[in-house]
Parts: structure tokens; C-alpha cells; sequence
């Protein structure tokens, strides 16, 4: 029986498998405890491939050596479609995409009834394969998707499938996909609280709340450029690498994960951690910050899951921040903040020129 060595791996995912279904083989050896992931775990079922733990060897689908770890949600990178299609448009109707289709409709839902998406605002994609992206059209309401709504593009944004035109904002999307191997979706949102904070050129501060640290962590805020253009597009490549969720700059939010489930629960997170900041504002008390030392260990923990952080390789010191801000639930940002922080004095100053000369002039009226 041929086998595939996987031991030096700590999570196994679908990419892995595909590779040992690709060479033949029949079996994967994997360490003690590894972390599978759920496309993983398919396509491991799906194969009917052996996982060999140590020296035993355990059923595929038994729950016991590598998938007991494996119920944590791990954002891997899901293989894509290795089916071969005769052109792009038998792809768009392949059972593999309207499976696809179907999440981005679920997805769309229940964005628009968390109130994350207003109109026909939002975008959704997902990299079917290498060189394809499934989208969401324009001018259509994320609640109201049907299946004949989506459109298929290549990584340079030309639409080669579908009837209805493409999301503008798609470019968005592309340049994430392009930066990050590991990303096959994308999910651009507005939702109010987390907006908030990109209408006022800062973002949310760490080391508050564990669920956030540990899918999130560290946040991005873009400078603004108008939505749709290739400069807007262009404004997430310097920070997609190491930032599965980024701030838009006066416009949303823009979250990357190995499915569109995943990156909707990353909107989930950012939103809810945001709103419970705002509303911790108003107790008038300052943020209880987790100490860095335990801000470490969530680290490790999302090391361990595959995920994204700015702050990998940092010193323990160097983790979170202690902004010097009403209630701390605020913190500038480089390069956008900055320079309205800049504006904003440059103003302040001229207010207090103009004062002080009138001041000045009727005293020496007296």
C-alpha cells in the first residue's frame, strides 16, 4: 500500500491530500495530534484514503487519533477544482460551482439580515481554481441572490461567464487572491460598527477579547480611494498577507478565508468586537486589557490554526497596545489617521491665531 508521509505537518489540509491523491497514493501517515482540516477530512472521505497515526492505522472518518483535534474550525487552503472542464463556462455550470453558488447565497442572507449590507452594497467571491473566481453581480441586493445572479471572472477581473455584470469591486477581491495563495474567499461588507471606526481613520485596539485575537488579532486600515478603481483594488495588497480582516478607509470591510462560511464569521467577529468596544466607551472606565503574556499563548494557539497576525516574531512587549485615549477603545493608524491628526492641528492652530488677535485687538481698544 502506498502511503504519504505527512509528519512533519502540523495541520493537514486539503492541498496535502490532494497531493497524495495526485502521486497515488493510498494511505497518509500523519503525526500524533494533528490538526486535520474539514476540506481535509473530505476529501480524505471522498478518496477512501487510510490515516496512518504513529505505527496504527485508523478508518478514514474515525473519530479518534487525528480527527479529535480536527473539530477546532481551521482556515486552511482548500484544494480547487482538479476536475478537468472543457472551457470556462462548463466550470460556471459544474456541480462543483453551484455547490458554491448555493454558500454565497446562504452567506448573502445572512448578511443582509445582520443589517452588515445596506441597498445593493457587498461583494462575494470565491477562487474556484487557480485561475477563476466565482462573483457576486452589480446592483443587486445580497439578500435577494438567485442562482442565475453570479458571474465568472479571471484573476484579471474580465468577465467569461454569466449574464449578469460583475461586481466593480471584484478587483478588490483579486488583488487578496493574488497576494495570498491561502485565500479562495473573499467578502467586502459594511457593517456600521466596524465601519465606524474606518469612517474615523483608527482601528480597534488588541488584546481585549480572546475570540478576536485569536481569528483576527491585529488590524489594518487602507487609505481611501474611490470604490471600484484599480487604485481602490490596489490599497489591500501591502496588508492582505498578514491580515485576514482589513478596514477600508471611509467605505467597510474586506475579509479573506479558505471558505465563504469563514470569511462571513470573520465580518461576525470584527463587527461584534467593535459594537462591544463602542458600548464599553460609554461605561466611562478604562478597557481591561489581556496581559501580553497570555496574549502569547492565543498567538501560539493561532499559529497553530493557520491563521494570519502582523504579530508573529514580535517581543512579548511589543503585542498589545495601551492607547492614550478616552476609555482606550481607539488607536491612530499610520499613514491615514496621521495625517488628519496633522490637518486637525494645522486648524486648531489657525483657530487659536484668530482668537488670540481678537483678544489682542480689544484690549488695545481699551
Amino acid at each position: 500500500m502506498k502511503e504519504l508521509d505527512l509528519r512533519e505537518l502540523k495541520v493537514i489540509t486539503g492541498n496535502d491530500v490532494g497531493q497524495a491523491v495526485r502521486e497515488g497514493a493510498q494511505a497518509i501517515r500523519v503525526q500524533e495530534r494533528a490538526i486535520v482540516t474539514p476540506t481535509a477530512r473530505e476529501m480524505i472521505e471522498s478518496a477512501r484514503l487510510k490515516v496512518i497515526e504513529g505505527g496504527e492505522a485508523a478508518a478514514a472518518g474515525d473519530s479518534s487519533g487525528a480527527y479529535a483535534a480536527a473539530g477546532t474550525p481551521v482556515f486552511g487552503a482548500p484544494s480547487p477544482v482538479t476536475r478537468q472542464y472543457s472551457s470556462p463556462q462548463e466550470l460556471f455550470r459544474s456541480p462543483e460551482a453551484t455547490a458554491i453558488k448555493e454558500e454565497i447565497i446562504r452567506v448573502g442572507r445572512k448578511l443582509w439580515e445582520r443589517q452588515y449590507v445596506d441597498g445593493n452594497g457587498g461583494n462575494i467571491t470565491y477562487r474556484i481554481t487557480d485561475d477563476y473566481v466565482i462573483c457576486t453581480p452589480t446592483m443587486c441586493s445580497k439578500g435577494d441572490l438567485t442562482l442565475e445572479d453570479f458571474s465568472l471572472v479571471d484573476m484579471e477581473g474580465r468577465q467569461v461567464a454569466g449574464q449578469r455584470p460583475r461586481s466593480s469591486e471584484v478587483l478588490l477581491h483579486l488583488e487578496i487572491f493574488k497576494a495570498v495563495p491561502e485565500a479562495r474567499a473573499g467578502l467586502h461588507c459594511h457593517p456600521p460598527h466596524a465601519t465606524a471606526y474606518a469612517i474615523t481613520g483608527s482601528v480597534p485596539p488588541r488584546c481585549v477579547i480572546p475570540e478576536h485575537e485569536v481569528f483576527i488579532g491585529a488590524m489594518a486600515l487602507t487609505p481611501y480611494e474611490t470604490p471600484g478603481t484599480k487604485a481602490f483594488a490596489e490599497t489591500v495588497a501591502p496588508y492582505a498577507r498578514k491580515h485576514n480582516t482589513i478596514l477600508l478607509a471611509n467605505h467597510g470591510v474586506i475579509c479573506w478565508a479558505d471558505t465563504v462560511t469563514h470569511a462571513e464569521w470573520l465580518a461576525e467577529v470584527v463587527e461584534t468586537y467593535c459594537r462591544t468596544l463602542i458600548l464599553a466607551g460609554h461605561l466611562g472606565a478604562p478597557l481591561s486589557h489581556i496581559p501580553e503574556a497570555k496574549t502569547a499563548d492565543l498567538l501560539e494557539i493561532k499559529k497553530r490554526l493557520g491563521l494570519p497576525d502582523a504579530r508573529f516574531g514580535l517581543k512579548e512587549c511589543q503585542l498589545c497596545d495601551q492607547p492614550e485615549f478616552p476609555s482606550g477603545i481607539a488607536c491612530p493608524v499610520e499613514g491615514v489617521s496621521a495625517a488628519a491628526q496633522a490637518l486637525s492641528q494645522e486648524e486648531l492652530e489657525s483657530v487659536i491665531r484668530a482668537i488670540t488677535d481678537q483678544v489682542m485687538d480689544k484690549l488695545e481698544e481699551k
